[in-house]
């Protein structure tokens, strides 16, 4: 931020926020309030489609060469609506199993829910675990996308089993700090989580590690869109082009122990990063990483439901 001050002469303040937040407060202003947003790339093509909370980027003023070609094809894809794009790749990463190796065996989500780890697994109450739980049934909730019918009695079905496995939880974690307290205190032995949580724990004990799902780690990208109401830009644009920098993008890769979507930042990035990657991603869990689709409009208030419905399960 300070060098981007620097070099650009904007001054830029930052709001923390996540999706579910994101998506309200713009909602709320009919897109006001701020100059830039970063929300997932699956969660931009249903709240544009329903409230017109962002306005279509001009790509003209994005130096679309920094970026990796494939991943800014994808986003590209999903964030477009009625012929205009709405959305560019930024930091990606994955949800899947970060596990005490020295104390669990665990190879995919339902073990979170076994007996023998009663009080002792955590979970986000979110929709990734709704998707997670459904292809570790066998099923394939994105093909379902298109049937909210079908999609309903699948998530239906999902919800008995996240309600079956409550008393397993120790907590709902909301954010990192929690998973990794909860691993270095002994409260917790396994967790769907980033696998940046678990890769911050492998540093400091090698039996903590971030393990790829037999059913496959979810793929999410955040991205860069601009709200309707914006009022700078030229600073949104300045912004995302100074990110994408590999030299850039690889001090934000490390400040989050994540991967970029800037084309270079890789062979920049810390040497433990890459290794500990590789150890949770052979060949074959790459290939098996579930990329999160667009969110039709819709969808997600049948997964809310759900999730309330968990929540309130005793």
């Amino acid at each position: 931020m300070a060098q981007f001050e620097k070099e650009s002469g904007y001054k830029v303040e930052v709001t923390l926020s996540n999706n579910e937040e994101m998506i309200s407060k713009l909602r709320a202003t009919g897109g006001a309030g701020f100059d830039l947003a970063q929300p997932s790339q699956d969660r931009i093509n249903g709240p544009q489609t329903e409230f017109g909370i962002y306005k279509a980027l001009d790509l003209k003023k994005v130096k679309t060469n920094l970026f990796i070609p494939s991943m800014l094809d994808a986003t590209k894809k999903n964030t477009t609506v009625a012929g205009k794009v709405y959305g560019l790749p930024h930091i990606w990463g994955t949800d899947g199993l970060v596990v005490n190796t020295k104390l669990a065996k665990i190879t995919d989500y339902p073990d979170l829910c076994k007996a023998e780890f009663k009080g002792k697994t955590t979970m986000r109450l979110k929709r990734p675990a709704l998707l997670a739980f459904a292809f570790a049934s066998g099923k394939d909730p994105f093909a379902l996308y298109s049937n909210p019918k079908a999609y309903g009695a699948l998530m239906d079905e999902v919800g008995k089993t996240m309600m079956a496995c409550k008393g397993n939880l120790r907590f709902y974690w909301d954010n990192k700090d929690q998973v990794v307290n909860g691993f270095l205190s002994g409260e917790i032995v396994g967790a769907m989580a980033w696998d940046t949580g678990g890769w911050k724990l492998n540093s400091d004990k090698p039996e903590f590690q971030f393990i790829a799902p037999k059913s496959g780690a979810l793929g999410w990208v955040d991205a860069y869109a601009i709200p309707a109401k914006g009022k700078n830009d030229a600073a949104a644009y300045a912004w995302i082009n100074f990110n994408m920098r590999p030299e850039i993008a690889a001090k934000v890769g490390a400040a989050a122990g994540q991967f970029t979507a800037s084309k270079g930042a890789d062979q920049l990035a810390d040497a433990k990063l890459k290794a500990q990657f590789a150890a949770s991603f052979p060949e074959a869990a790459i290939k098996n990483i579930r990329w999160y689709p667009a969110v039709p409009a819709g969808l997600e208030e049948i997964e809310g439901r759900i999730l309330d419905r968990v929540k309130a399960a005793n």
